[in-house]
């Protein structure tokens, strides 16, 4: 039936189907199947020149006990400070990762933030990276890279070693919203050129003169934002100061 699994029947009958020199489309046909699940059967298991049907079915069953002996989810993080519960933490981790990916941050990038964000020190080593997110090690320098371009984490060395450790602090999201700022003004620039070149009048630049209105509108309310900030920060030193 489609949406089930193929089975070693099927298999024999698409191993035949594929011999009297049929199409994905015919085979698909008589067993009911869309052409597009006959082709990745065939495509994953050596092409319609090599096909065999106990060979595919074969592979197909080391594939499912390969994802039944795959790593289990990592067990929570055993961080019992303050007298949190490591389950809550490890519960709110994924769905900030979550959140992050939603807006459109890379899946690996988004655990590693969040991962990162929920200790109190801000930082962890590559290996505590690996062991808690259960990834390669090449994964985690891949992560690091994309997250410290884009100015949302950096590095230090661990003191009297040559390891690395990666820190994120209480400016990440002012640096993210500069950044912002930054490509919002670009984007605003670019939007009254262009509606100068299409011409006001027309249509297309009409719609850009729309976009770099607002656009303009975005960049000053977030440099009045961004300015309210480091004022209340700087009030805030203020009155710790002795």
């Amino acid at each position: 039936m489609p949406g089930d699994r193929l089975t070693n029947e099927d298999r024999q009958h698409i191993a035949a189907g594929l011999a009297e020199g049929l199409g994905f489309a015919e085979i698909g046909r008589r067993l009911g199947r869309p052409a597009s699940t006959i082709m990745r059967e065939v495509t994953r298991n050596g092409g319609p020149d090599a096909y065999g049907a106990q060979r595919a079915q074969e592979a197909t069953e080391q594939r499912a006990r390969r994802r039944r002996q795959a790593k289990p989810p990592a067990p929570p993080v055993g961080d019992s400070s303050h007298g949190r519960d490591p389950q809550a933490v490890q519960n709110l981790t994924e769905s900030f990762a979550t959140l992050l990916e939603q807006q459109g941050m890379p899946r690996m990038a988004a655990r590693m933030l969040a991962c990162l964000y929920v200790t109190d020190s801000g930082t962890l080593t590559a290996a505590d990276l690996v062991e808690r997110l259960r990834v390669s090690p090449a994964s985690i320098s891949q992560t690091v890279a994309f997250l410290e371009q884009q100015g949302l984490l950096r590095r230090e060395r661990v003191p009297g070693g040559r390891r690395e450790r990666y820190v994120v602090d209480d400016e990440l999201w002012v640096r993210s919203t500069l950044a912002a700022l930054r490509m919002n003004d670009s984007l605003a620039a670019a939007s009254q050129r262009a509606a100068e070149i299409l011409g006001a009048a027309t249509p297309a630049g009409a719609r850009f003169g729309v976009a770099a209105e607002f656009l303009l509108l975005v960049s000053a309310t977030l440099g009045q934002v961004m300015e309210q900030w480091q004022q209340s920060q700087a009030d805030r030193k203020a009155e710790h100061q002795p």
